[in-house]
Order: structure tokens, then sequence, then C-alpha cells
């Protein structure tokens, strides 16, 4: 199949080198901090093209990414406490699917625009749970993540802050993170077959951009070590304010978008 096979008959050639451009950007980040890919993709990405393209494209790129993870963090993590936030992503997902199928796109843009501030904020404060398990509390920031996810691919961030709080061994922590993904992502993939937003466009689009996500993955690790982590988390922080602030509906008219 020729690379002009894989791009959809109503994205223009300009968007797709866009989106590369994007991702790369975003994975990068995401390479040398290990956070913050979604929250600066989403908002970028959705600006040149349609939040419900973007977002099935991420899906299934991260989706894709993060398969071979899962085997390991299954072995390591408390999957009985793991199943009870998963429980909360099971509701959550198809909400936030549902919303995002549904919405007009502009609508969507300002939800997610909404969204990656809350959720820089949150990130910004470093504010981790350090209270008492309870499993209703497990099930809400779940069902929390999992709308996020469903709605515009951002779960993460309530995720790790309530996960990395925890008076548990930071190894099982992270296991009970990508294992919690792992099935957040699984559980996306179905709702977003059903709702009919993972398209042969998605995916074909998947084997152009993904590739350069995967580049921009390994570019921002070789960066790891280069400088201190505050200076990467600042980095990542300032690459999240200006992908929101770029990627503003009010901002068409003056960059030429629409």
């Amino acid at each position: 199949m020729s690379l002009s096979g894989l791009i959809p008959a109503d994205v223009s050639l300009s968007t797709v080198i866009a989106l590369c451009a994007i991702a790369f950007l975003s994975s990068t980040a995401r390479g040398f901090s290990g956070f913050g890919s979604a929250l600066i993709f989403m908002p970028l990405a959705s600006s040149v093209a349609g939040p419900r393209l973007v977002a099935a494209l991420l899906l299934v790129i991260d989706f894709v990414a993060a398969a071979p993870l899962v085997p390991n963090a299954w072995k390591e993590a408390d999957r009985k406490a793991t199943a009870v936030i998963v429980a909360g992503a099971l509701v959550g997902v198809p909400i936030g699917t549902y919303f995002l199928s549904r919405l007009d796109p502009i609508t969507t843009r300002w939800i997610i625009s909404g969204f990656v501030i809350a959720l820089l904020v949150l990130l910004l404060s470093r504010w981790r749970y350090r209270g008492k398990d309870y499993p209703a509390l497990s099930v809400a920031v779940g069902g929390i993540s999992g709308f996020c996810s469903g709605l515009a691919q951002t779960g993460g961030p309530p995720i790790v802050g309530y996960w990395l709080g925890r008076p548990i061994p930071s190894k099982i922590a992270r296991a009970n993170i990508l294992l919690f993904f792992g099935a957040s992502d699984f559980f996306s993939m179905v709702s977003y077959a059903a709702s009919g937003l993972i398209t042969a466009d998605s995916l074909k689009l998947s084997l152009l951009v993904g590739p350069i996500y995967a580049i921009g993955v390994f570019f921002g690790a070789s960066l790891f070590g280069r400088a201190s982590e505050w200076t990467f988390r600042a980095i990542c922080y300032a690459l999240i304010a200006l992908s929101v602030i770029f990627g503003l509906p009010a901002l068409d008219g003056m960059l030429g978008r629409g």
C-alpha cells in the first residue's frame, strides 16, 4: 500500500504532516519525562483534525505501544486492588466515549482544553492521595480516569496521582498503573469500535503516525539523564500549557484554522 493510500480522503497531506510533527513532539516529551504525551497531543491534534479521529488515532498507537508491558505488569501488580479501580473505568470509558461520539467537534475541543488545564494543575500541585484505600474511592478514581480516557485519552494524571501516593513499593505501584491502562485501553478499543470511532481511516493513519510516535519516545528517552528531572518536567509542563493555548478553538481564526 502506498503512503497516499494510508491518508484518509478528507484529510490533507499538510494535516498528516502536522499530526506527525505533533506526535513526535508529544512522544518526545513522554520519552524524557515519562508522562504528558496525551496532554500535549490532544489539544493540538484536535485543532488540525477532528477530535474523534485523533482520539482514535492516539488510542490505537498507545494500545499497540503499551501491550508488551502488560504481561510483566500482570505478574507484579496487586491484581485485586487494580481490579477495583478498573471497575470504575469499565463504567467511565463508555460514558466518555458516548460524549465524544455525540458532541460537535468545537464543543469537544473546549472540553478537552478544560480537561488538560485541570490535569496540568493536578500535575503541578504534585498531588498524591495518602488517605485510606476505600473501595468506593478507588472505583470513583477509576471512573474519572476512564471518562477522561473515553472522551479525550487523557486519563493518566488521576490514576498516577492516586497510585503513587499509596503506601506500597514503587515497583508495585508502577505495575498497577500499567495494568490499569492496559485494561482501560482495551475497554476504550471495544467502546470506540462499538461507537464507530475506530475506522479504517484511523487504523491506516496510525500506520503513518505510529512509527513517528515511536521514534519520538526513543529520542526523548535518549535525552534522559542529560539534565535534571526537574528540568525535564518543567519543559513538559510548559509544552502542555502551550499546547492548550495554541489548541484553543478561540484562536482558530487568528491561526488560520477552520
